[in-house]
């Protein structure tokens, strides 16, 4: 599924190399329908080139910065030179994971019998939107199909494209940790120590897992997994508020610590 219209000055691209010559090389960019660009030998890489096919060769994939673009007279500018291998990675990653939300989204046409000319609009939305089609997989699947219907998707389609989201893409996690000392001097104060874990184990939700382990005494690790660093951040606060509440009550003493590289 290839994007219209022209990219943007600065943008990022991945471009299929088509033709080296003595004075630069000539690309096709894989994104905006095949629309070729030209890399002058300047913009191949940094200081003097002596052979440009040292750096470019034709068939190779590549991502380049956009310098200028002329509508008119179809023309765009590039620079291989001044993208990063940090940038690079992740264009690139950025491509597949678009190469495979072009599979998913004409699933999605096929199913809810979405036409080509309406697949097109569908698409060009998406991308004005969203920045990209597997951003809308992606969307649907954290925060449901009011993330596409508020961009004027239909619900047939919003309810679809989540459908296939939640079948193919897994929810993000984030794990955090935290520590929970707790102390009773009463004689059956390793009872009371055991309520309060029990009570900080009992503060889960959906998609939250915890698992709470002893590290030496009085200090107990509590480990939360969750989909987001907000939810995680709340469940860690309340698993040890629960145990400090309930050993307090108990006439023990108890205190959380968040994780931190002195507490390992």
């Amino acid at each position: 599924m290839e994007r219209s219209g022209w990219p943007e000055e600065g943008e990022l691209v991945v471009c299929t190399v088509k033709k080296v010559t003595d004075f630069g090389a000539f690309v096709e960019l894989d994104e905006y329908s095949h629309k070729e660009g030209l890399i002058h030998i300047s913009e191949v890489a940094s200081g003097w080139v002596k052979y440009i096919r040292d750096h470019v060769r034709e068939g190779q994939k590549i991502v380049c910065k956009v310098l200028y673009v002329d509508t008119a007279k179809h023309h765009i500018d590039l620079s291989l030179k001044d993208v990063n291998e940090h940038q690079r990675r992740e264009k690139i990653q950025q491509w597949k994971n678009e190469q495979k939300a072009e599979k998913w989204i004409q699933y999605v046409a096929k199913v809810t019998k979405t036409g080509n000319e309406e697949l097109n609009i569908l698409v060009d939305l998406l991308y004005e939107r969203l920045g990209s089609v597997y951003s809308a997989f992606e969307k649907t699947r954290m925060s449901g199909i009011s993330a596409l219907t508020e961009i004027g998707v239909s619900k047939e389609i919003a309810e679809m494209i989540k459908k296939v989201a939640e079948e193919n893409l897994k929810k993000p996690q984030v794990e955090i940790a935290g520590y929970v000392d707790l102390t009773s001097t009463l004689p059956d104060g390793i009872d009371h120590i055991k309520d309060a874990l029990r009570a900080a184990s009992e503060a889960n939700g959906e998609d939250i897992s915890i698992d709470i382990s002893y590290t030496g005494a009085p200090r107990y690790r509590i480990h939360v997994i969750a989909p987001d660093y907000k939810k995680a951040e709340s469940i860690l606060k309340k698993s040890a508020q629960s145990a400090i509440k309930v050993i307090e009550k108990k006439g023990g003493t108890g205190e959380f610590h968040r994780y931190t590289e002195q507490n390992t």
